[in-house]
C-alpha cells in the first residue's frame, strides 16, 4: 500500500498535536511554524503564537510562505505588536507555556545547536544562522519541543555548541546554577521517526515511541547517541 504522506509531514503533525488550546507558545523558525499553524488550524484554535520580532497572537496566512519570519503573512491579526525586549521580557516572567524551536545538533541532556560545527568557535568547520531567539526560548518557556530530521549526524553525545540550553550536564540542578528558572527545560523531540521525551531523575533522553512502520532497533541506528 503506497502512503499519501512523507515522515515529514507526520513529524509536523505529531509536533502540532504537543500545542494545547488556550495556551501560548514562543515559535522559532522553519517547521516549527507550520507546525503551529496546522496546531491552530485543526485542535488549538485559541493557542496564541509569539513571535520574537514582537508579534503576539496572529493568524499566520496561508499558504505559508518559506523562509520568512517577520513578514505580513506572519502577522496577520496580531493581537499586539510588540518589540523583541518586550517579547522575550513576558517569556522570563513565566508567561509563554512552550516553546518549538528546530536543531541542527542535538545531545543526550536536550542541549541545541544551531551555531556552528567544529572544535573552534573564531574558525569552524561550518557556520549556521544561529540562535535568533532561539536562547531565550529554550531558557525561559516552561515546556520546550524541538522538531527535526532524524539524521546520525544532529544526534550527538555532546554537542559542539550549545545554542539553545537543555539540562546542560544533567546534573541535578544545573539549569538553576546556570541561573535559568526552575521547571523549565526540554519537554520533547519530535523527529521524523520518533518520539523523544527526558527522564525525570537523570534528564537524559527517553526513546517513547517510533512512527508507524519504524522499529526502535532502525531510530537508534541513526543516533551516535543512546537514548534510554
Amino acid at each position: 500500500m503506497t502512503k499519501d504522506y512523507t515522515e515529514a509531514e507526520v513529524m509536523i503533525a505529531l509536533c502540532a498535536r504537543l500545542l494545547e488550546d488556550q495556551k501560548t507558545a514562543f515559535i522559532g523558525f522553519g517547521m516549527p511554524q507550520v507546525a503551529a499553524i496546522l496546531a491552530q488550524r485543526i485542535q488549538a484554535p485559541q493557542l496564541v503564537q509569539v513571535f520574537e520580532f514582537g508579534a503576539i497572537g496572529p493568524t499566520p496566512l496561508t499558504p505559508f510562505v518559506r523562509n520568512t519570519m517577520g513578514g505580513p503573512s506572519n502577522c496577520y491579526r496580531s493581537l499586539a505588536w510588540t518589540s523583541m525586549n518586550q517579547i522575550f521580557a513576558q517569556a522570563q516572567v513565566g508567561l509563554v507555556d512552550y516553546g518549538v524551536l528546530g536543531a541542527t545538533q542535538i545531545d543526550t541532556y536536550g542541549n541545541v545547536n544551531s551555531t556552528m560545527l567544529g572544535e573552534d568557535y573564531a574558525r569552524p568547520q561550518k557556520r549556521f544562522p544561529g540562535s535568533g531567539g532561539a536562547n531565550e526560548v529554550a531558557s525561559f518557556c516552561w515546556k520546550t519541543v524541538i522538531i527535526m530530521m532524524h539524521e546520525k549526524r544532529r544526534f550527538v553525545p555532546r554537542v559542539d555548541f550549545i545554542t539553545s540550553p537543555g539540562y546542560l550536564d544533567g546534573t541535578p540542578g544545573a539549569r538553576e546554577r546556570a541561573g535559568l528558572p526552575a521547571g523549565t527545560g526540554p519537554w520533547r523531540i519530535v523527529t521524523s521517526k520518533a518520539v523523544f521525551g527526558f527522564d525525570e531523575d537523570s534528564k537524559k533522553m527517553t526513546l517513547l515511541g517510533a512512527l508507524q512502520g519504524i522499529t526502535p532497533e532502525q531510530v537508534l541506528a541513526e543516533m551516535e547517541l543512546k537514548p534510554l
